[in-house]
């Protein structure tokens, strides 16, 4: 399952319906059954903005403070 495409920036936010996409790893995923392909826009809703508001102050200020945050991974959780 992949979340975000690294290259992403250059593909989405503008139609490019009528242009042959450049980006040989990309254009492979497309021609998967079993892949859907969005823009990420998922942050950019009202509530996931007032969160990231929220949450990234505090993540820096428990940092400063030499504590945990609470949204720290665990060494199981990172992907590699």
């Amino acid at each position: 399952m992949l979340d975000v495409y690294e290259e992403e920036a250059d593909l989405f936010f503008q139609d490019l319906s009528n242009r042959i996409i450049q980006d040989d790893v990309f254009a492979r995923i497309l021609t998967f059954l079993n892949v859907i392909i969005t823009g990420h826009q998922a942050f950019f809703t009202q509530n996931a903005l007032a969160s990231i508001a929220e949450t990234t102050p505090a993540n820096i200020a428990a940092c400063e403070h030499g504590k945990a945050s609470g949204n720290e991974l665990s060494e199981d959780q990172v992907v590699r």
